[in-house]
């Protein structure tokens, strides 16, 4: 069986709906295989033009507003051999964005480059007054954030104090008032021209690096200190992974990228981090896909940054040695197996919460948002947390840990129809002394708040998302490409669908649906439900499995309709096609 890690979850209360895909697409795309006209049509694809992912295909550099300024201050900070200090967030997406930073600027001929990346539960996120005392201490020029800044108005008048010049690099949705920074790249920012607003932290450091090179270039830079132009490229694995792992919507921008860097890694040319990664995580760089980065190798990445810090995952990312780099994947994977039981618990204690509140799955009882609080979470997994029950009973959820005895640290998982952080915007205008500090995306955010406050916040926020859902928005729903055919449940179709990506947030990966029957039913692994299942009128059996499923979750009849999908399964070298199902009701 392919090994999974961090597996979308089985969807329980939750129906069924069929992609219609339009006609006048799938006739455009007739010279591809049917079965793939017909996804990419679902996915509002018209044209082939739309699949290409070659490097030309991206958006120009000169689209970023201030992009250029901020190559102009990188170059005079190299022309003057100035200090130069990464602060950098402590998720997948910031530790592929310093390591893109660091790798960049060394390879561009920068001699003074240091990175530091808070510690979540010293310093918090971003760039706090905090961290910037620490920075303060490498004596640096320049201050670069990546995947953080944009909220940080208070770090940034901090090192301004100290006489420190700051770049942001950053992604995150702006507030109100922007911090007074040197100069500002976010494609998000107001008066931003990019034509993709998509870009994660790792896709904004990517493109400000290509800036700086055109720059040096035009000084002569390289000729001058006898420097081989850099392949920038070389570092696109690097942002696929990044770009993966913060579930950014996939548009062709963003598709670009990924394509590009999935190619270089099963190329071998990739790090040496990335391999040593896939090695413990028991992937094949050679057939490496995005499902693989999203699920295997950023949830060991995440792990440093959720249970200790973030730093051995970026000098994992940063270290050209395979034996040095796959020592310290190693330890990131002993780091993911603690963090996989601490969720295991924390999920339990959440499950407790539900039934002492008298609320189920299937119940109606519970808010339209729904807020989670226990003494004991690790404010490190409370973003999993919420994410896992998010999926269980289909409506947003907040998770709370301590941060403090007086202060409490949430972190929120949104559904389809929600923006996250614009609800939270909303909580912080109608109640301004309600929230201590807010930021995310449309799908996700963080927050802190006095624990005197949880009571009355928890109240707001089930109030604020009932005015901006409808009872259907908090039905479940799994989207699906309709039928797949008998002839088509093979491996050879299951490659080529893995190929036809990179598929994610989006521009989701195909799952289909069908009526079975049953024929036999296990668990394995304790809490995997492995089915034999029979396509009606048709020769041949089905291995299927539904990952981190209870059995009693699975309606325990003789036909079922099941959505799923297709994937390979590779068990002692032989391998086979295999159904991951993603929901299952009665017919």
């Amino acid at each position: 069986m392919t090994a999974k890690d961090d597996e979308q979850p089985y969807t329980m209360k939750a129906r069924i709906v069929r992609r219609v895909p339009d006609v006048e697409h799938i006739s455009s795309l007739s010279h591809l295989h049917p079965l793939l006209a017909r996804l990419y049509a679902a996915r509002d694809i018209s044209s082939t033009d739309q699949l290409e992912c070659s490097l030309g295909r991206l958006h120009g550099v000169e689209h970023l507003k201030e992009i250029g300024r901020a190559a102009d201050l990188l170059y005079r900070c190299m022309n003057k051999q100035q200090r130069i200090l990464i602060v950098a967030d402590f998720d997948t997406d910031g530790a592929t964005s310093c390591a893109v930073a660091v790798r960049a600027l060394r390879l561009l001929g920068a001699h003074h480059v240091h990175y530091i990346v808070p510690n979540r539960f010293e310093y918090g996120y971003g760039l706090t007054p905090e961290i910037v005392a620490v920075a303060a201490g490498w004596r640096p020029d320049l201050i670069v954030t990546v995947d953080n800044g944009i909220s940080s108005i208070e770090g940034v008048a901090a090192a301004k104090a100290h006489g420190i010049q700051v770049l942001i690099t950053d992604h995150h949705l702006p507030g109100r008032q922007l911090p007074e920074a040197d100069v500002i790249v976010n494609p998000n920012q107001n008066g931003d021209g990019f034509p993709s607003k998509h870009l994660a932290g790792v896709g904004v450091i990517f493109y400000v690096m290509l800036a700086l090179r055109a720059r040096l270039r035009e000084e002569g830079w390289f000729d001058q200190g006898g420097i081989v132009e850099p392949n920038l490229a070389q570092l696109l694995d690097l942002v696929a992974l990044g770009s993966v792992a913060d579930l950014v919507p996939l548009d062709h921008n963003n598709r670009v990228l990924i394509s590009q860097g999935l190619a270089r890694i099963r190329g071998s040319q990739c790090c040496a981090g990335i391999k040593a990664l896939a090695a413990v995580a028991g992937r094949h760089t050679e057939r490496l896909v995005a499902a693989d980065l999203g699920y295997a190798l950023a949830p060991r990445l995440n792990a440093a940054g959720r249970l200790e810090d973030m730093g051995l995952g970026i000098a994992c990312l940063l270290a050209d040695d395979y034996e040095t780099a796959f020592t310290m994947a190693e330890a990131l994977n002993r780091l993911n197996v603690e963090r996989r039981q601490i969720e295991l618990e924390m999920h339990a204690k959440a499950l407790e919460s539900l039934d002492r509140l008298r609320l189920t799955p299937a119940g109606d009882e519970i808010p339209a948002g729904l807020c989670l609080f226990d003494e004991g979470w690790h404010q490190g997994v409370i973003g999993i947390l919420a994410s896992r029950i998010k999926d269980r009973v289909n409506r947003p959820v907040i998770a709370f840990a301590m941060v403090s005895p007086d202060e409490l640290k949430g972190s929120a998982r949104s559904v389809p129809g929600l923006h996250i952080r614009d609800t939270l915007e909303a909580i912080s205008a109608a109640y301004p002394t309600l929230l201590n500090r807010f930021g995310g995306h449309a799908m996700a955010a963080g927050l802190t708040l006095r624990r005197d406050d949880l009571e009355a916040f928890t109240v707001a926020f089930g109030e604020e998302v009932a005015r901006r859902l409808s009872p259907t928005d908090l039905q479940g729903v799994v989207y699906s490409d309709g039928v797949l055919e008998p002839e088509h449940h093979t491996v050879e179709i299951a490659e080529m669908l893995r190929r036809a990506g990179p598929w994610g947030q989006d521009f989701p990966e195909p799952v289909f649906d069908s009526i079975f029957e049953v024929v036999k039913r296990r668990v394995v692994g304790e809490r995997h439900l492995k089915m034999l299942l029979k396509l009606p009128g048709h020769p041949g059996l089905l291995d299927a499995i539904a990952f981190n499923t209870p059995s009693d979750d699975v309606p325990q009849l003789r036909h079922v309709h099941v959505a799923y999908k297709l994937d390979v399964n590779d068990y002692r070298g032989q391998r086979s096609a295999q159904l991951l199902v993603e929901h299952v009701q009665a017919p």
